[in-house]
């Protein structure tokens, strides 16, 4: 703990002085903290009403990513499924069971390009059983638009048509067809005609965040650089501090030679003086 005689020192007013700035340089320090903590986390805001049904033409066009804005939307679109681009997605759950999703590609109606959008007819236990292909002939869907999926890593291993992701990057090669980025999981029922498929259902996803690593660290460098202000006040105090001590030890060591040596000088003549008696 500092002595008195340290403070004696920072309260001197040049010490005062540097205390000031190093407030003001903390206070924009931890300032600048804040708002690097305040950018560390990356809110994702959905659309604000998803369930509301509208036209996938109106809202999204082929050949771009899906927005924020666009995924997770309730769509309507119409047209009619691609004849023999059936295929099911693995490692699919349902009401806690594994199983497949029934892909195929459908034509929408009105789509620049007549491109084609993947759509989830439904799920199944056993793909190899009773799916049956896609309804043929014009239809109207309703469903929710989510991005495509990233491809399965390694070489593939599942046998033809059984893919391990719902990628739509997968699918235009195995299609020959140009498809919108996205998918579409059908809800209507209309996509499972006969078969022996079940509905699926998904629902809306939930408002997530990110962390920002880099934000965070400047933002801890911030706080850090606070503190260094008040640790180089500190620093510059007790060195003035010590300088000071030094200077006063060093005045009463000279003070003693003097003393001494006047002694000194005193003995001899006292000395030499008796002598001349």
């Amino acid at each position: 703990m500092p002595s008195s005689s340290f403070w004696a020192t920072a309260r001197q007013p040049q010490w005062i002085t540097m205390l000031v700035l190093a407030l003001v340089l903390a206070t924009v320090f931890v300032v600048l903290s804040a708002w690097q903590f305040d950018q560390t986390r990356t809110e994702h805001s959905y659309a604000e009403d998803t369930e509301t049904p509208v036209e996938l033409t109106e809202i999204y066009e082929p050949e771009r990513s899906i927005s924020i804005a666009e995924a997770d939307r309730i769509v309507n679109l119409r047209g009619e499924f691609v004849p023999e681009t059936d295929v099911f997605v693995a490692e699919r759950l349902q009401s806690g069971e594994d199983g497949y999703w029934a892909v195929a590609a459908f034509r929408v109606e009105g789509a620049p390009g007549e491109q084609v959008i993947p759509v989830v007819r439904g799920w199944t236990a056993d793909y190899t059983e009773g799916v049956g292909p896609a309804p043929e002939g014009q239809m109207a869907l309703q469903g929710r638009l989510l991005p495509t999926e990233a491809p399965g890593p390694g070489p593939r291993e599942l046998p033809y048509p059984v893919l391990p992701t719902l990628s739509v990057a997968e699918l235009i090669n195995l299609w020959g067809e140009d498809a919108y980025s996205g998918f579409v999981v059908d809800f209507s029922e209309e996509a499972i005609a006969a078969s022996s498929l079940e509905p699926v259902w998904v629902g809306p996803q939930p408002e997530g965040s990110d962390i920002n690593w880099l934000n965070l660290f400047y933002a801890v460098e911030w706080v850090v650089f606070a503190g260094f202000a008040f640790y180089l006040w500190w620093r510059l105090v007790k060195d003035a501090h010590e300088r000071r001590l030094e200077e006063e030890r060093l005045d009463r060591e000279w003070e003693e030679q003097w003393r001494a040596e006047q002694l000194e000088k005193h003995r001899q003549q006292d000395e030499h003086a008796e002598e001349r008696t």
